[in-house]
């Protein structure tokens, strides 16, 4: 058996667990990630792309914002389509200059996990058979299997930065946790595809046969989503019948416009809102997807986590450093302040834009009314830009 020794053990490979493990190593503190899966496993999910302006300037923190600031897209605005036209939400001007950058998640990934290797710092990929021990009190660790072999990692802190579907929050005492949860009625059926994007913005459209969202990765490289039927199959959408239903569902100038051609990705993914309370037990955290989920919607899954990720490296700096646990104590209630802020904004601007089984007719017409409310009310569209860019920070009750 191999027994090793850092200061946080984090359990997840991914973009949250990545960037808490550089922002820690820039401060002088040591970690090592363990995960169940392969790194090109990692590096294959297909997620997010839209960052707020408070990730980008946190990856830089990071020291890994070269690639990003060279190759992402910088956005000013949104635009809805409704009624057969389209309004542009100037984010920019309604914000005193805030913007969103289109950078997908997995260059996210692929830029900390390239960081991390040319530092030589250690992540132990396909690690099995992980277990926590002890975070509830002083001498916590994880055990797990890799090549083969029984390893152990003594720790003062674990971070549980592996998902939703991961081990950290499984490994909370019963009793200990307390959970909210929204299903939504129906999926996002979404492809990737090597063709030029149809609008220089993101559109998100709500439309009588559904919702549509027209989004990119690249100038070359376009993300698009059609709401679908949970008991749908990807199997049943082939890449010509998706085409014609994203156009049905587009402003007739974006239909016009909308260049076609093979998909390289097609996944259709259920809509969730999950929230656990609370964030932190004894000491082990949790952060990202492990805590909570949220719509597509809003564009908030990797932000959130990056907003966990900001907390929780600062609480542990400030403890290494001063010696205080004032942050490691807040980390918790920080974190849901602005987690809860942004399940309400997704849920709501997902209520705005879907189409519900169950509302019909009239609650298209409300969904109407209040769209046309919000592209023409400066107080409407202001609060839907302040959401969308991402709220202020906060550290004992004050925006930072």
């Amino acid at each position: 058996m191999s027994i090793q020794r850092t200061q946080v053990a984090i359990i997840g490979a991914g973009p949250a667990g990545l960037l808490l493990g550089q922002l820690l190593h820039r401060a002088g503190i040591a970690s090592v990630i363990v995960e169940r899966q392969g790194g090109e496993y990692v590096l294959g999910r297909i997620r997010a792309g839209v960052l707020e302006q408070t990730t980008c300037d946190l990856l830089d923190e990071a020291g890994v914002g070269a690639r990003l600031h060279a190759e992402g897209l910088v956005h000013g605005g949104i635009e809805l389509a409704f009624g057969g036209a389209r309004h542009r939400i100037d984010m920019h001007t309604l914000t005193a200059g805030k913007h969103v950058t289109v950078y997908g998640q997995t260059e996210v990934t692929r830029d900390l996990m390239e960081a991390r290797h040319a530092e030589g710092l250690t992540t132990v990929y396909e690690a099995s058979d992980v277990a926590l021990h002890d975070f509830d009190g002083t001498h916590p660790c994880i055990t797990y299997t890799h090549g083969g072999s029984a390893h152990t990692l003594h720790c003062d802190f674990i971070a549980g930065c592996d998902g939703y579907h991961g081990v950290s929050r499984a490994s909370v005492p019963e009793g200990a946790l307390r959970t909210f949860e929204k299903v939504y009625p129906f999926g996002w059926l979404g492809i990737l595809a090597d063709t030029p994007p149809v609008s220089h913005e993101l559109i998100y459209s709500n439309h009588a046969r559904g919702f549509a969202l027209c989004s990119m990765r690249s100038p070359t490289r376009t993300r698009y989503y059609v709401q679908c039927p949970l008991e749908d199959k990807v199997e049943q959408w082939s890449d010509a019948a998706f085409w014609d239903e994203l156009r049905a569902r587009l402003d007739p100038a974006a239909a016009e416009a909308l260049v076609t051609g093979p998909s390289i990705e097609k996944s259709i993914a259920p809509l969730r809102s999950f929230v656990a309370e609370p964030m932190r037990f004894g000491r082990l955290f949790l952060a990202g997807d492990a805590a909570h989920i949220v719509p597509p919607t809003g564009a908030k899954g990797l932000n959130l986590a990056a907003s966990d990720v900001r907390y929780l490296s600062r609480a542990l700096i400030e403890h290494y450093g001063d010696k205080s646990s004032a942050g490691i104590d807040h980390y918790s209630d920080a974190c849901l302040k602005r987690v809860w802020k942004a399940v309400r904004f997704s849920w709501w601007f997902t209520s705005l834009m879907h189409k519900f089984p169950d509302t019909g007719e009239f609650g298209q017409k409300l969904q109407q009314a209040e769209l046309d409310y919000l592209v023409h009310s400066r107080a409407a569209s202001t609060a839907l830009a302040e959401n969308y860019v991402g709220m202020p920070f906060e550290a004992a009750g004050h925006p930072v």
